[in-house]
């Protein structure tokens, strides 16, 4: 069995987009959603300096951009679930067909300005722990104040806060922790601090119209399967200022017996955490269209016919 999952902010770097528009159509198709979202994603997947696509108003609309058009080079596919980390569960939901793209689009285009407003409020961040035991590390940030905003599984755990509690961390390290690593992200996301940008994202999808899904759609708020479009969109505009348990959805994972994971432009980072929390699973990151090849031939070894898939 496949699963079909999409990266979060972070992931993004310098001109990752530029082979995947070479693809016949990609330009236009780009170009396209571009002016239907009012943010030119070609100038900033392709000349975008680091700087540039760490603005969470741009770097969120790019990757559900990207993921949505490497999914779509792979052909028409059935993977036997989907999953999204953060922004990524955006781009998941148009996999399964609550959305379609360019109204995923414009959800995110909004998700990312407004979440860049309200970070705008107070200087925060996120880092990455590595290493260590859950329970210690969670409990040592609460002690600093800080929200343990991703629990990613894999000895993996983010943090996020503002700047000053972070600085406080990186000189004080929980128990067991190897490293704490900055991410590129412009604010604490998942916690309190995305509050503000909750009603506006409320208020953006009220005017959409989800279809249920017709994939396996697993949640990564509590790692649950969601089969109504209604909920999605509800779990999608929550997750804003609340924990991603990307933990929980790997356990999901094992529960359906996924034997294969595919990670979609930008791939990298949860193929990561997956070859260290799912033994036996194959797993693939589609970092450039020189991967597509590879990933079609484990899509036919393990995809789930559509009319199984629909009826999961």
């Amino acid at each position: 069995m496949l699963v079909l999952v999409a990266p979060g902010q972070g992931a993004q770097t310098p001109g990752f987009l530029t082979p995947w528009l070479e693809l016949p159509g990609a330009a236009d198709r780009v170009a396209a959603w571009s002016d239907a979202i009012g943010l030119d994603l070609v100038h900033y997947g392709t000349q975008g300096d680091a700087d540039a696509i760490r603005d969470t108003a741009v770097a969120q609309p790019l990757l559900v951009a990207a993921g949505l058009l490497s999914a779509a080079a792979l052909g028409d596919i059935a993977p036997g679930a989907v999953a999204g980390h953060s922004v990524g569960e955006i781009t998941a939901a148009a996999f399964a067909g609550v959305l379609d793209d360019i109204s995923a689009l414009n959800l995110v285009r909004k998700r990312g300005l407004a979440m860049a407003e309200a970070a705008a409020i107070t200087e925060t961040g996120m880092s990455a722990l590595l290493g260590g035991d859950p329970e210690v590390s969670v409990a040592h940030l609460e002690k600093l104040g800080l929200t343990p905003a991703n629990i990613n599984g894999a000895g993996q755990i983010v943090a996020a806060g503002t700047l000053e509690q972070l600085a406080a961390l990186a000189e004080d390290k929980p128990e067991g922790v190897r490293k704490v690593v900055p991410l590129k992200v412009a604010g604490a996301f998942h916690t309190r601090h995305m509050a503000p940008a909750v009603e506006t994202l409320a208020k953006a999808a009220a005017e959409l119209a989800p279809a249920d899904p017709k994939l396996t759609y697993v949640s990564n708020k509590d790692g649950r399967t969601v089969a109504s479009g209604a909920e999605v969109l509800e779990r999608l505009v929550g997750q804003v200022a609340n924990p991603v348990r990307w933990d929980l959805c790997m356990e999901t994972f094992k529960e359906l017996g996924v034997t294969a994971l595919i990670e979609v432009c930008p791939g990298g980072t949860l193929t990561g955490l997956a070859k260290r929390a799912l033994p036996g699973v194959r797993t693939l990151a589609l970092k450039t269209p020189e991967d597509l090849d590879a990933a079609r031939a484990l899509i036919a070894e393990t995809a789930t016919p559509a009319a199984d898939a629909a009826g999961a």
